[in-house]
């Protein structure tokens, strides 16, 4: 049984102290017995599996793990396939660019999903962006690509992450310095539904902000992706995201504010994800129309608490038609949708797109050019902080 809005507070409580116990198991059993070294050299293995790949040189237990791991979610169909594939062929780009944006630091404010991260060896530190963005992107990109749901390798890049959870956690673990009392597992159950509800119905939600229509059939294909997901997460069926859109905003809705808040751990990340997007990936002269797209994206109450400037004020006073082809997607990112019905188009296009082309392209070079091969972490936490 998925969860509900009746059960989602008490059933989140007790996913805060649950790990992958069968992931768990095999990472720490792997690199105890020194049958792949190290955490590095876990990730470089993880980071070389595939579908089609002959496995017959990995550890037995690796192998068995794959191979029972393949199972797909008990309620999965072939309209869940459709719906899912629906959502993608009119919505990738765009989606992929805001998982890639307004989902990462939406998963900075939660407190423990920012400590994690910052304290974790090089993902915190100065290469940290490039690196988040570059492991995220194999799955947001690959969540669209043709016949992922079909083949097995959307199955098989979520395995990986799966096991990237599992050995974020024996780092902590074996640190000594993880605070279970305050913080639960790292990398927890209840840090992973709350991720995919950011990646999704949060995503949702930022469109309509943006003013980019998703058809409800859309919305539920979206949400039917991220179940998948979940369920290859390693996440237990009693926590798995219903395929309602409707249900997981009103789930999400429910527990968002108790799970978002302003830290100094999360402000920090995202100045560090909005240097990079500025130096790395944006061309000159849109970083202040894309941070006011962000901070519509999020509203200002979300974006406030992750400390995403605010710019571009006096466009407010000018009218919205006037303002429209020069970085009319500033203005409307303070206007909302009077922008829209006064110029009868969506201000939000031209930096939608532009963002979208520069983040996507980034994403696919990573993705092409074996720029995403290891996360690089260290045996110990705190490096680069």
């Amino acid at each position: 049984m998925a969860l509900t809005l009746v059960s989602i507070a008490e059933e989140l409580d007790a996913a805060s102290k649950v790990g992958d116990p069968v992931a768990d198991a095999l990472v720490s059993d792997l690199i105890d017995n020194g049958e792949v070294d190290g955490v590095n050299a876990l990730f470089r293995t993880i980071g070389t599996l595939n579908t089609v790949q002959d496995k017959s040189d990995l550890p037995e237990r690796l192998r068995d793990f794959l191979h029972e791991a393949a199972a797909p979610p008990p309620d999965w169909s072939e309209a869940d396939v459709a719906a899912a594939e629906g959502f993608f062929a009119h919505h990738h780009g765009v989606a992929s660019m805001l998982q890639g944006t307004v989902g990462l630091i939406g998963t900075y404010l939660s407190p423990t999903g920012a400590f994690t991260l910052r304290s974790t060896g090089r993902l915190g530190g100065v290469q940290g962006p490039g690196r988040r963005l570059s492991q995220s992107s194999r799955l947001f990109i690959g969540m669209g690509d043709k016949n992922a749901m079909r083949d097995g390798t959307l199955a098989s890049t979520v395995t990986k992450v799966r096991l990237v959870h599992a050995s974020v956690r024996q780092l902590h673990k074996k640190s000594g310095v993880w605070d279970y009392a305050k913080w639960g597992e790292p990398v927890s159950q209840k840090y992973t539904t709350g991720a995919a509800c950011v990646f999704s119905t949060q995503i949702l939600q930022a469109m309509d902000h943006l003013g980019v229509h998703v058809s409800r059939d859309d919305a539920r294909g979206f949400m039917c992706a991220w179940h998948y997901v979940n369920h290859y997460l390693g996440t237990p069926d009693k926590w798995l995201l219903p395929k309602d859109a409707d249900e997981v905003e009103r789930l999400w809705n429910a527990e968002r504010d108790k799970e978002w808040q302003h830290t100094d751990d999360g402000v920090f990340m995202t100045r560090q994800a909005l240097k990079f997007y500025k130096d790395e990936i944006l061309p000159p002269g849109f970083y202040e129309p894309f941070t006011a797209m962000v901070r519509t994206a999020l509203t200002d109450r979300y974006a406030d608490l992750a400390e995403i400037p605010r710019n571009l004020i006096s466009a407010v006073a000018k009218p919205a038609a006037a303002v429209h082809g020069i970085f009319s997607s500033a203005l409307g990112g303070l206007a909302g949708g009077t922008a829209h019905k006064a110029v009868g188009v969506n201000p939000y296009d031209e930096i939608l797109g532009v963002a979208s082309k520069a983040f996507n392209g980034v994403e696919h070079y990573a993705l092409t050019h074996d720029q995403d091969d290891q996360p690089q972490m260290h045996a110990e936490l705190g490096d680069n902080r």
